[in-house]
């Protein structure tokens, strides 16, 4: 019973502490995902268990495109051990500073919102392991550092235990001669 008590105490301390994407909005230069990536894209980045361990590194090229009011992110990923996956992102613009999105490893919906140079998502991910499939929630923050750079942070829990953290590097490539 006490250490149940612990628990709900400590969710409740780290729940109070988060700083909405509010907290961004006069920061520059703001973050607008259709010109971000109106360029190829290229990312680098770890996947960090919750001891700090560095267990997955990967690089990423993304393609995008825009069809009507949707912004399409087509991801391929090489991790560190040669496997590959991709990921294609469809992503709505839902209203002022806010959108949704959706891949095939998304379950449900990924909601997120844009404030000054931050973007805050968050979504449900299917993430495969050792053959079974584990649902996570994913708490992704993105800060635009300059035109061609994004820092992501994302915190991957279940059942609000972190299980580790995402960091990953954006950068538009050139733009292309004509």
């Amino acid at each position: 019973m006490r250490r149940l008590a612990v628990l709900l105490v400590s969710l409740l301390l780290v729940s109070c502490n988060n700083v909405g994407v509010d907290h961004y909005a006069k920061e520059r230069p703001a973050l607008d995902l259709v010109a971000f990536f109106s360029r190829p894209v290229q990312a680098w980045g770890l996947f960090q268990n919750r001891s700090g361990e560095v267990v997955k590194r990967f690089h990423v090229q993304i393609e995008s495109r825009v069809e009507g009011q949707q912004l399409i992110l087509d991801e391929r990923f090489l991790y560190s051990d040669g496997t590959r996956q991709r990921r294609t992102w469809t992503l709505e613009r839902t209203g002022s500073g806010r959108w949704r999105g959706r891949a095939d490893d998304v379950v449900g919906e990924a909601s997120g919102e844009i404030a000054g140079n931050a973007l805050h998502w968050r979504y449900r991910l299917d993430l495969p392991v050792d053959g079974r499939h584990w649902e996570v929630d994913m708490d992704d923050w993105m800060y635009l550092m300059d035109e061609d750079t994004i820092i992501n942070r994302t915190t991957m829990s279940k059942l609000g235990v972190e299980l580790g953290q995402v960091i990953l590097f954006f950068r538009r490539q050139p733009a292309a001669s004509p």
